[in-house]
């Protein structure tokens, strides 16, 4: 007697592609990490090669659990795999409540990341090619207009400033010219000092967070379908998970039922026997 091997493979084989790109990303966290200069950033919210490791790190934990327990069918395992998934699961419908009762709040603090973003643009390479990716990306400049690059101390438009980039942007924001077949770094130097009607031909003046929110609002429907997609999957590995220890439980509880019958068996035959050889004994 076993277990459904096409659920016992079925919920290996998931936790163990989990498992897999748990592993890459704990492979890609740790490179960025050591690849990018130390002590640049001071939040944990904007570390993403931080946040990677650790996601990756639980995520290998929880699904080396689910594969241990499906392969060996080990129901301690399996249940420990199963209420973590159920935690998680309501983790992610409390944050998409959470999300959307305070929108406001969530922009805020987006917007407070952001610029937190931008005043460390120069001291950190990685996140500068996050950057002028995401204005490039969204033809988006600063958090909510271009002028927000003032937050940096390199393009800071106080007269005190010394620096060559005052007043000026990113070349990531400038709109590119036709047939231009060289980078031209300098393209933004004095655009905050230019009004936004005159800026615009020259640099996007649009911020970026208004610009991923509406293509996030575009994109609506492939989002949800992701999302919903990734609840359905856990959905399903917590019913194979349940499904397996339940499976489990019934064939300890039939292998105990039968060797307690054998025993009993046993039992009767031994007292048959004793009570079968007393008569003979007697007439001897």
């Amino acid at each position: 007697m076993r277990t459904n091997q096409l659920v016992k493979y079925v919920l290996f084989i998931s936790c163990y592609l989990f498992w897999v790109a748990s592993g890459l990303m704990i492979a890609m966290g740790l490179y960025a990490k050591l690849s990018k200069e130390s002590g640049a950033v001071d939040s944990l919210l904007a570390e993403p090669s931080l946040i990677v490791i650790i996601v990756g790190i639980l995520t290998f934990i929880v699904t080396f659990v689910g594969c241990t327990g499906a392969l060996r069918d080990i129901p301690l395992l399996l249940k420990m795999f199963a209420v973590i998934l159920l935690l998680i699961f309501m983790l992610q419908v409390v944050a998409v409540g959470v999300a959307f009762l305070f929108s406001g709040q969530v922009m805020d603090k987006a917007a407070f990341l952001m610029g937190k973003a931008i005043a460390s643009y120069r001291d950190d390479l990685d996140l500068q090619n996050l950057i002028d990716y995401i204005q490039k990306k969204f033809e988006c400049c600063g958090v909510r207009s271009y002028k927000d690059w003032s937050q940096n101390e390199y393009f800071d438009c106080s007269i005190s400033n010394p620096s060559l980039e005052r007043c000026a942007v990113p070349f990531s924001c400038c709109i590119p010219e036709e047939e231009q077949n060289f980078l031209n770094t300098m393209c933004g130097y004095g655009t905050q000092n230019l009004k936004a009607w005159k800026a615009e031909s020259l640099i996007y003046t649009e911020g970026c967070l208004e610009k991923i929110v509406t293509w996030g609002r575009s994109n609506l429907y492939l989002i949800a379908g992701l999302a919903l997609g990734l609840l359905a999957m856990e959905v399903i590995v917590f019913s194979l998970t349940v499904t397996l220890i339940y499976q489990i439980s019934f064939i300890i509880q039939k292998r105990t039922n039968t060797k307690r019958i054998l025993r009993e068996l046993d039992q009767k035959e031994e007292n048959s026997g004793l009570s079968s050889a007393l008569p003979r004994e007697e007439c001897g």
